[in-house]
């Protein structure tokens, strides 16, 4: 877990505040079927395949997979520079992740992405320091900074749906 207090404590305000303006259909599944977000972010350690959903020009929608990774309290992911969801990002930043565990989690997110190393510009303050969690993560093998664009998905949306929050959590001590 790398989120700070005070990071926490913004997470679980948008959680909080996402379940309370959802649809009642929504807050009847999930409700009962959540995650603190300490919780949360226990569970999302290392990295989580996401469902990513772009928006074409003509207003088309796109879904692809990319590699997340939960760290302060929002979705971190890559893809090539040459990609259409790099192109689609890059013009329409409003994008959609899932991360689904079969039966056992949901968690779903909406939000806007910004590039944590662009390519004229200067990157993120803290992209030296995710670019060392990257580089721990997947190794350094790439040249990083010409081959793909890294995005930080700073959501205004989520919320997640664990029928049996126990059993996660014994998943993650356990591994």
């Amino acid at each position: 877990m790398r989120e700070t207090p005070e990071e926490l404590t913004e997470l679980q305000a948008l959680l909080d505040a996402s379940l309370s303006r959802s649809t009642e259909h929504l807050r009847s599944i999930v409700t009962e079927h959540t995650l603190t977000a300490e919780q949360l972010t226990r569970i999302l350690a290392g990295m989580c395949t996401l469902a990513l959903s772009t928006v074409t020009a003509k207003g088309e929608p796109r879904i692809s997979g990319v590699d997340g990774h939960f760290l302060h309290g929002k979705w971190y992911f890559g893809t090539a520079r040459s990609a259409a969801k790099a192109r689609h990002l890059a013009a329409r930043p409003a994008a959609s992740v899932a991360h689904m565990r079969g039966e056992d989690l949901g968690v779903f997110t909406h939000g806007t992405v910004e590039i944590l190393n662009p390519e004229d510009d200067e990157p993120a303050a803290d992209w030296p320091d995710l670019l060392t969690y990257f580089k721990d993560f997947y190794g350094d093998h790439t040249d990083w900074d010409k081959d793909v664009f890294y995005y930080r998905l700073r959501p205004h949306w989520m919320t997640v749906y664990a029928p049996d929050a126990a059993k996660l959590i014994a998943k993650t001590v356990g591994s």
